[in-house]
């Protein structure tokens, strides 16, 4: 006995699950904060970043803009869930330690 497949039917996303599209002002705005808080971290990682690099050459490096306290992890996503146990008043940075602190290329 063979069985047919059952018909596909798409699911409503709830609205609260729903993401919004962000006007250009409040992603220029966004974009601007990111900036900020990279330029407040970039020291912290520019003054660690060759020292770790020797030994943990592409992981993650995570630093609070707030404290200058940062710390490394190999998957990302560990560092997330780190991130997420242990959360720092403001927003932290997640960069890769290599020699531009980015994965990949555009």
């Amino acid at each position: 006995m063979v069985k047919t497949p059952l018909a596909w039917k798409p699911r409503r996303i709830p609205e609260k699950y729903k993401k919004h599209p962000l006007s250009p002002q409040d992603k220029a705005k966004q974009s601007a904060e990111n900036e900020a808080r990279w330029q407040r971290c970039r020291p912290i990682f520019e003054r660690v970043r060759d020292e770790l690099m020797s030994t943990h050459y592409n992981w993650y490096i995570v630093i609070d803009p707030n404290s200058g306290d940062y710390f490394i992890e190999e998957d990302e996503l560990v560092a997330i869930q780190k991130l997420i146990e242990n959360p720092p008043k403001e927003e932290a940075v997640i960069r890769r330690l290599n020699e531009t602190g980015t994965c990949g290329s555009i």
